[in-house]
């Protein structure tokens, strides 16, 4: 245990001594992964999925502030739907729209979330975003999650009935339109999942706000918990196709994870808990106080040796 915290103490300072440039790296990164993803699953604009304008458009992201990875992966979703027909890249507007302006009005800040849900959704372990929004974001942190949702469905949508879309007139055009926009919107899966996802990402930040001990590692189990029982309702009102042992093992596997986040971010050592009162002349005054887990790193000592005086001796 010492062995990791010190690990920890370790990449902490490492992360502060270089937190400009590691900013750079992992925003690259991410929009390299997110555009990828997006090109692997349409790529219907072979333009778009030249390694040159990926490079160019991560690039790009990594200078520019970090919401800028989610307008340039919607950028490419859209100008792929364009290529495949127009009606599917009108249904992506709108819902980039109706996204944008939720999205900036309630969780500008969550950006990860709407970027990193549909990167776990083709990992088939989604259920990481609920318990990491629970115990890192907000309650708002829902519109991202969930807009982070339908866009992974979209994707899977556009890319399992490429070969259906497509229109020889205007009304040929306009009831595509609301074939497409039917498809997207009717599915019970994505529904379930939202739900699902909402009520998890909500216990968990109720649960880890508490002053309960190890009310993270509680708040974990319990999400984990409510997300396979909501699912497994939803799977059977609704009857959708959601395997049950991949919601179970992709669960169970998202806490695991969780749990890494709490040790980086949340580690108290609960057997030197303090409660303290006190008052003033209007209020009584009731505090738990909580040390963190923490261990000096070794610092090095470096010894310098002026050989010249030696020789003069």
């Amino acid at each position: 245990m010492t062995a990791l915290l010190e690990l920890k103490q370790y990449i902490k300072r490492f992360y502060i001594k270089n937190e400009t440039y590691i900013t750079y790296v992992w925003k690259f990164v991410l929009a390299l992964i997110s555009i990828s993803v997006v090109n692997n699953r349409l790529g219907y604009m072979k333009s778009l999925s030249n390694i040159a304008i990926v490079l160019m458009a991560s690039l790009l992201c990594a200078i520019l502030p970090a919401n800028s990875i989610v307008f340039i992966s919607a950028v490419f979703i859209i100008g792929h739907l364009y290529a495949l027909s127009l009606e599917s890249a009108l249904i992506a507007i709108i819902v980039f729209l109706l996204m944008f302006l939720l999205y900036f009005r309630f969780s500008p800040k969550d950006t990860l979330a709407v970027v990193l849900t549909p990167i776990f959704f083709f990992l088939h372990i989604p259920y990481v975003m609920p318990l990491a929004m629970g115990l890192l974001g907000a309650p708002t942190s829902i519109i991202s999650v969930a807009f982070g949702v339908v866009i992974s469905y979209m994707l899977t949508y556009f890319s399992s009935n490429a070969a259906i879309i497509g229109t020889d007139g205007v009304e040929e055009a306009a009831n595509q339109f609301q074939s497409v926009l039917s498809g997207l919107l009717g599915d019970k899966g994505m529904i379930v999942m939202i739900a699902s996802f909402s009520v998890a990402l909500l216990l968990v930040y109720i649960i880890r706000r508490s002053s309960m001990d190890n009310s993270w590692k509680i708040a974990i189990a319990s999400g984990a918990i409510a997300l396979i029982i909501c699912m497994l309702i939803g799977n059977l009102v609704f009857d959708t196709t959601t395997s049950l042992l991949g919601i179970v093992v992709g669960t169970v596997i998202s806490a695991a994870l969780m749990l890494v986040v709490e040790f980086f971010a949340f580690n108290l050592d609960y057997s030197r808990t303090e409660k303290v009162q006190f008052e003033d002349d209007e209020y009584y005054y009731y505090v738990k106080a909580v040390p963190k887990v923490t261990v000096s790193t070794p610092e090095r000592k470096v010894k310098k040796i002026n050989r010249s005086n030696e020789r003069r001796g």
